[in-house]
C-alpha cells in the first residue's frame, strides 16, 4: 500500500463534505498540475491518504481511501488530467497542522513542507506513521 496526501481548501471541498458522500466516494477532480496528475496516475485502489484543508486550517484532518483508480477527469476540457475517487476512512483524533509539522525535524523531507503548494503528494510510510501518532490515532 502507497500512502499520499491530498489538499483542499474547505471552503470548496471539505472533510465533513467527503465524510457525506459516504462509501461511494465523490471523484477528486480539479488537479491542473502534472505533478500531480503523475501522483495521481500512481494511486492504486486500498491505498489511502491524509485529507488536507488547505489556505483555512492549514491541516491534516481524516484518512481517505482511494477506491477507484486514475480515469480522465470529467471537469477537464482539455482532456489531459485525470482523477481518482477516494472515500472517508477515518477522522484524525486531533487535526495535525502544518506548523506541528515543520516543528518536527524528522518531517522537514515531507512533501508537505518541501512543496506546499502540490495538491497530490506522496507521503513515506514513516511520515505516516508519524504523522497519524500526532494525530492520536
Amino acid at each position: 500500500m502507497a500512502y499520499w496526501l491530498v489538499k483542499s481548501e474547505p471552503s470548496v471541498w471539505s472533510w465533513d463534505q467527503q465524510v457525506a458522500k459516504g462509501a461511494k466516494g465523490e471523484a477528486w477532480t480539479g488537479v491542473r498540475n502534472h505533478t500531480a496528475k503523475l501522483n495521481m496516475m500512481k494511486m492504486k485502489k486500498g491505498d489511502r491518504a491524509f485529507f488536507y484543508h488547505s489556505n483555512v486550517g492549514k491541516e491534516i484532518v481524516g484518512i481517505v481511501e482511494i477506491v477507484k483508480e486514475a480515469y480522465p477527469d470529467p471537469t477537464d476540457k482539455s482532456e489531459k488530467f485525470v482523477c481518482v475517487d477516494i472515500k472517508a476512512d477515518k477522522p484524525l483524533k486531533t487535526p495535525v497542522t502544518m506548523a506541528a509539522i515543520k516543528a518536527d525535524k524528522k518531517l522537514a523531507a515531507m512533501a508537505l513542507v518541501k512543496y506546499s503548494r502540490l495538491s497530490v503528494q506522496p507521503v513515506t510510510a514513516e511520515e505516516w506513521k508519524m504523522v497519524c501518532k500526532m494525530g492520536g490515532l
